[in-house]
Parts: structure tokens; C-alpha cells; sequence
């Protein structure tokens, strides 16, 4: 007899970003996985969220604690529904020598959230694992995004669902507590942008940082374009900060970069780092205002 390995190729990497999608509607994205040793490889597509071991897995410091370099767990986000956000078909089968295998991920977020994932692992044989994907992705309860920059929050949310509170909280003996609102809008979320110019570099290069605007494609919602504005302090111009367009628009389903730049002025202080705020505004169905910190500093090269 003569012993074979038995060997696939892949057509994605270690991960599979399923990018965003908009909170209970379906994302998909195929890959290839072809058999490239002289026998008939029988598989399974096994999902470290669907493990048995999962709950005693989880019983343990989170990682972005004891690990700066790792912000994520593996398994990450889920759904509220108890229903698992990603799936895989077909989830097993056999694939002929040198023939290969269509595979299907459906991403289905039930809510917002930037930390869906999961970890999918090619098991052949019921023993061997061949190959290990890690799976991503992002939901929003509307058609629009911005990422970039520095994290500033904790990437493992509860999956405890609370209400949101009411204008009219109930006290003791019947008595009602009315609960002023303010209608003004507040910027939702902050951004922290870090520019760093390297003092004595040769030739002298701007500091840069970038953030991407994104227009989620949907199904159902109306599919109108996303504009985007920023609202500038003439400041910030005077202190050698720069932004490549500051305003314009973006398709259903495409993502517009935008650089930012920093060249420190003549009498730019050399100890503590600048820290400016810009004003950036996303139109479609809805408004939303992001709170963009730009935080500057010279580093020696």
C-alpha cells in the first residue's frame, strides 16, 4: 500500500470579511475549495459558535484584557434570536480527487453591531482539520457607515436586551415622573484620528490618517445616494491640518475614502499632542453627526 496526504486549496485566506449589512437582511459570499491529492476527501464545515465546548470555552478573561494585540474573540457577536449569524452550505460531503467544492456564507445579523464573528473550520475524515477561516462582519440599523482610526470602545458587547427609556418612569404610590427630553441632535459616535509627524525624516512627508465613508447596499430600503459634509473650524486650517474633500457623495454599495493630513506650523509645540475637533455629517434616509478628534503629535525619527 502507499500512504496519501491528503491536500485542498483554498480560495480565501484565513478570514472572510462579509463586510456590512443592514441589521435583518442577508449578506452571502462563495469560495472554493478544491482537492488536490489523488483521493475522494469526504468533509465537514464545523462552526466554532455551534461547538459543544462553547460555554465552558467562554469561562475565561476576554482576550482584548490579556492580549492588546487580539481586540476580538473568535467567536464574537451574536444573535439575539439564539439563531446562529453565520452559516455555511453544504455543511458536509465528499469531493471527488482533483475535483472541486462551491461553499455559500450567509451572514444574517439580527441587530447593530461592528463584532459579528466566528471561526469556520474544513474538517476531513471527522479528524484532520485542513483549514481554519475566520468569518467577520457588521450590522447597522441604517444604510450608512464611517470607520477608521484609533478603537475606542470594547469590542464584546451582553447580549441582554434592554428597553430604551421612557419620557414617563412610574414611582411608588402611582406618582409620575416626567423626564425632559432634548431634541437637539448630539453626535453619535466619536472617531479618533491619530497623526503622527516624524520629525527629521528625509524627505519630510505629511502626517496621515484616513477614514472611509461607506453606503451600505440594502434590499428593501430606498437606495438613494449618501452625502457627506464636514464642517471645518478655520482653526485647524491654521494649525496645518488638511482634509481631501469636505464634502461630496457616495453610491449605494460603494465606500469613499478620505485622507487627512497634518503638517505641524512654525510654532507647533513639541511636547503635548494637538487635539482638534472636526464635524462630520452623513444624509440619506436619516442624519447622522460623527465627532472627529484629531489628535496630532511630533515624534522624532
Amino acid at each position: 500500500g502507499r500512504g496519501v496526504m491528503p491536500t485542498i486549496v483554498c480560495s480565501v485566506g484565513e478570514e472572510l470579511d462579509m463586510g456590512y449589512v443592514i441589521a435583518n437582511e442577508k449578506g452571502t459570499s462563495t469560495f472554493k475549495i478544491q482537492n488536490t491529492s489523488p483521493l475522494a476527501l469526504q468533509f465537514s464545515m464545523q462552526l466554532d459558535s455551534l461547538s459543544p465546548t462553547r460555554d465552558k470555552d467562554q469561562q475565561k478573561i476576554p482576550s482584548f484584557i490579556t492580549s492588546p494585540l487580539q481586540r476580538a474573540e473568535f467567536v464574537g457577536t451574536q444573535n439575539y434570536s439564539g439563531l446562529s449569524v453565520f452559516s455555511i452550505f453544504p455543511t458536509g460531503g465528499e469531493i471527488a480527487a482533483g475535483k472541486s467544492q462551491d461553499f455559500t456564507v450567509t451572514f444574517s445579523p439580527d441587530h447593530e453591531s461592528l463584532y459579528y464573528s466566528d471561526r469556520l473550520r474544513v474538517v476531513l475524515f471527522g479528524k484532520e482539520t485542513a483549514r481554519v477561516i475566520h468569518l467577520k462582519g457588521a450590522a447597522r440599523d441604517q444604510p450608512m457607515f464611517v470607520e477608521g482610526g484609533v478603537p475606542l470602545d470594547v469590542p464584546v458587547e451582553s447580549l441582554a436586551v434592554t428597553a430604551p427609556r421612557s419620557p414617563q418612569e412610574a414611582l411608588p404610590g402611582g406618582m409620575i415622573l416626567f423626564i425632559p427630553i432634548c431634541i437637539e441632535q448630539k453626535p453619535v459616535k466619536a472617531i479618533l484620528l491619530l497623526l503622527e509627524y516624524f520629525e527629521g525624516r528625509s524627505p519630510p512627508a505629511p502626517a496621515a490618517a484616513e477614514l472611509r465613508v461607506g453606503s451600505i447596499g440594502t434590499q428593501f430600503a430606498s437606495k438613494k445616494s449618501l452625502e457627506f459634509s464636514f464642517e471645518i473650524p478655520p482653526l485647524l486650517h491654521q494649525k496645518g491640518f488638511a482634509v481631501e474633500a469636505t464634502k461630496g457623495t457616495v453610491e449605494c454599495g460603494q465606500v469613499k475614502r478620505i485622507g487627512v493630513s497634518w503638517v505641524p506650523s512654525a510654532d507647533c509645540p513639541t511636547g503635548d499632542p494637538l487635539l482638534e475637533t472636526a464635524l462630520l455629517t452623513l444624509k440619506s434616509d436619516i442624519k447622522e453627526t460623527y465627532q472627529i478628534l484629531l489628535m496630532a503629535r511630533l515624534v522624532s525619527a
